[in-house]
């Protein structure tokens, strides 16, 4: 006795596969595949940027009670630290975004709701990129009052 089970691919009724898992010829296959491969070799990156990033911050120093105004000071202050939090952020937000993308895709049913959930999910993550980025490259640590003098809440890296 045999039995045949239909692929989960086909409708039942029209015999068409659902657009939806069909690989197309306009070169959405291999976008796919470059976001998955993103997906990995971020993650790898990001493994290596994230506990870097706790060891230097709470095992290094004072520990967790030295992290203040000055300690971001004095990290920000050299060009390494920059760019390592700038990574970090474009890394992080571009995986979340990336993964966020793939659930959108694979819940959301109607093409209208994809849509804006993709628009709002690109939105927000170029927000937060382009804000972190300006912050990161234009943080002054040491705050100037109205008269121009040194505030004296400033850290030591100022004086």
């Amino acid at each position: 006795m045999s039995t045949t089970a239909e692929t989960p691919l086909a409708a039942p009724r029209s015999g068409k596969l659902d657009p939806k898992y069909t690989r197309s010829k306009g070169g959405k296959g291999n976008f796919e595949m470059l976001a998955w491969l993103f997906m990995r070799v971020s993650g790898v990156i990001l493994v290596v940027l994230l506990f870097t990033h706790l060891f230097t911050n709470l095992m290094v120093g004072d520990g967790i009670s030295g992290i203040d105004f000055g300690f971001v000071a004095g990290k920000w202050a050299h060009p390494l630290w920059q760019f390592w939090d700038l990574a970090l952020l474009w890394l992080a937000m571009l995986h979340g975004a990336n993964g966020m993308r793939t659930i959108i895709n694979d819940y959301a049913e109607r093409d209208r709701v994809r849509f804006w959930l993709s628009m709002i999910l690109y939105s927000a993550t170029a927000a937060i990129i382009i804000l972190g980025t300006l912050v990161i490259f234009t943080f002054d640590a040491c705050m100037v009052d109205a008269s121009g003098a040194l505030m004296e809440r400033s850290p030591a890296i100022c004086r």
